[in-house]
């Protein structure tokens, strides 16, 4: 099922031209308006700007390097994912509003969909001209997601769907959501996971309704999704009606890959900054500060070279992604902790430093990390993986 194209993250022959080819474009379309605009916590950020930007990074194929060429994509080596994933984070470009769509939704369908879906929707997909949601979470299945209630039914040649969605990622900016919903009741005595279908769904319809959450940060990048008697047609089921749990577990799979690389790069950004700022006011005077600045530096070395090690590997180990997600939300999040005590009283009373930007943006990032806990996958359940399919602990019954 894999779609990732060449194993080896050494650089060959060429890499460096693309390199220079990368940093060249980027210098070439980026403008200070745009320079660190966007991402978490900042979704709402210049986004009309952002998704002009993401249309010409399509035009020039910038956004679907590990496609294949027969779907639209380039074909790249992962040496070459992770040089264009480095070179974008380094450039200071901003947050992509195409990433659901290019990461999650394009390998499903190429992997899963059928000829026609992949007609439909991939060319779209690569020049961001549609844009998607992911309709999993719900208020009582955030984390167990063969728990969800939202349900679907055939109507002639439609699906009709009636359930809620939580935490829905840019559902108010997104043309379609792929929604888990249950199509046929539990087996008695039998699995959960049955009786799922994962579906394709327009979100500007009739039936549709998107409620903004506001978070601690003050944005609103998440949503409530209401679906009241909404309506897909018949053949946008990803995979056979009532198999929708392993087409999920597919899509959670393509989530994390190379652009994790320059996820890394950009909290290595984080952390110079956070070390300046502490030059800066003097905090780095303080031992206990100095030494925590610096295990922040060699942990993130330590996820960079096993983040590397896990994408070069022929077939990545058994819980892979949970390791990763574990292991980079305790560092951002321990990152947040440490800016507080970097900016000591001004950090936490906003009274102290009025419209100083340098301080919100720490304020922010200490506020949404909270949420990473929780999002690409509670660490509970990570955890749980790593406990089954690692250590071999016994399978908690979740029935």
């Amino acid at each position: 099922m894999s779609l990732r194209v060449g194993r080896k993250v050494a650089p060959v022959d060429g890499d460096e031209e693309f390199r220079r080819e990368v940093r060249e474009w980027l210098d070439a379309n980026l403008t200070d308006e745009l320079r660190g605009a966007g991402g978490p916590g900042r979704e709402n950020e210049a986004f009309p700007q952002r998704l002009a930007f993401t249309r010409r990074l399509a035009a020039a194929g910038w956004t679907c390097l590990a496609w294949p060429v027969e779907h639209g994509g380039r074909g790249e080596s992962l040496a070459r994912q992770v040089i264009f994933h480095e070179e974008y984070a380094r450039s200071g470009a901003p947050s992509r509003v195409d990433h659901i769509g290019t990461t999650m939704v394009g390998p499903t369908l190429m992997a899963l969909g059928t000829p026609q879906q992949r007609r439909r929707f991939l060319p779209r997909l690569a020049a961001a001209d549609e844009l998607w949601c992911q309709g999993y979470s719900e208020p009582g299945a955030g984390s167990d997601l063969a728990g969800v209630t939202t349900r679907a039914r055939l109507d002639d040649d439609q699906w009709v769907i009636t359930g809620q969605k939580v935490w829905t990622s840019l559902a108010h900016v997104a043309d379609w959501c792929f929604v888990l919903a249950r199509t046929a009741p539990v087996p008695a005595g039998g699995s959960r996971h049955a009786g799922l279908s994962y579906l394709l769904v327009p979100m500007r319809q009739p039936g549709v309704t998107v409620r903004p959450i506001r978070q601690l940060t003050g944005d609103s990048e998440f949503n409530e999704v209401f679906f009241d008697d909404a309506r897909t047609e018949r053949d946008l089921v990803v995979g056979e009606p009532g198999q929708g749990w392993r087409v999920a577990m597919a899509t959670l799979a393509f989530e994390r890959g190379a652009a994790t690389v320059g996820q890394q790069i950009g909290f290595q950004r984080d952390l110079d900054d956070l070390v300046a700022l502490a030059r800066r006011t003097g905090a780095i005077a303080d031992p206990l500060l100095r030494a925590r600045l610096t295990r922040a530096w060699i942990d993130l070395s330590v996820l960079r070279a096993h983040t590397l090690r896990v994408l070069a590997a022929p077939e990545p180990p058994p819980a892979t992604a949970s390791v990763i997600k574990l292991l980079w939300t305790r560092w951002r999040q321990g990152l947040g902790e440490l800016a507080m005590d970097v900016l000591g009283p001004a950090g936490a009373a906003a009274e102290l430093a009025p419209g100083d930007e340098d301080v919100e943006r720490w304020r922010r990032l200490f506020l949404f990390s909270r949420a990473d806990t929780i999002y690409g996958g509670s660490n509970e359940i990570q955890r749980g993986i790593v406990a089954e399919r690692v250590l071999g602990l016994p399978r908690q019954d979740r029935r």
